[in-house]
């Protein structure tokens, strides 16, 4: 007789000094990002410079939380083993009514029905209590 196979825990963010302040913003179930106070452009991924203008002067700031799904994969087998008892899920880029591109999930909605383009807004999953991720489903 065979064991059933091992749970393997997911791997979970580390927040940095510099992605500090958007884990910190997720568990309190907010989405903030960074926005350049020199070019006024949003920012993410969170990082010290901006990309547009490189200043430094980069302000976190709470967004809506709307986006629109600019492109996306269905997992149908676990792109890794921590992942196995997900399938099928989506992998998705949202971009942000802000402008920024995020990679994340989308939740709430059968993986089929998920179509480019589609109005989204951010959902929060409590994962520990540490951690708070930034998933979307359909708005």
């Amino acid at each position: 007789m065979t064991a059933p196979p091992r749970q393997v825990p997911k791997p979970l963010p580390v927040p940095s000094r510099i992605t500090k302040p958007f884990w910190d913003a997720a568990k309190q179930h907010r989405l903030s990002i960074q926005r350049c106070d020199s070019c006024n452009e949003y920012v993410f991924y969170p990082r010290p410079i901006c990309p547009h203008c490189s200043s430094d002067a980069l302000a976190w700031t709470d967004v809506s939380g709307r986006a629109t799904l600019y492109s996306f994969t269905i997992a149908r087998k676990p792109t890794a083993r921590p992942w196995a008892e997900d399938v099928p899920y989506v992998i998705a880029i949202v971009e942000l009514e802000e402008g920024p591109r995020m990679t994340s999930n989308i939740v709430g909605c059968p993986v089929d029905d998920v179509r480019i383009g589609m109005p989204l807004i951010a959902s929060f999953e409590d994962v520990s209590d540490e951690i708070t991720l930034v998933k979307f489903r359909p708005a």
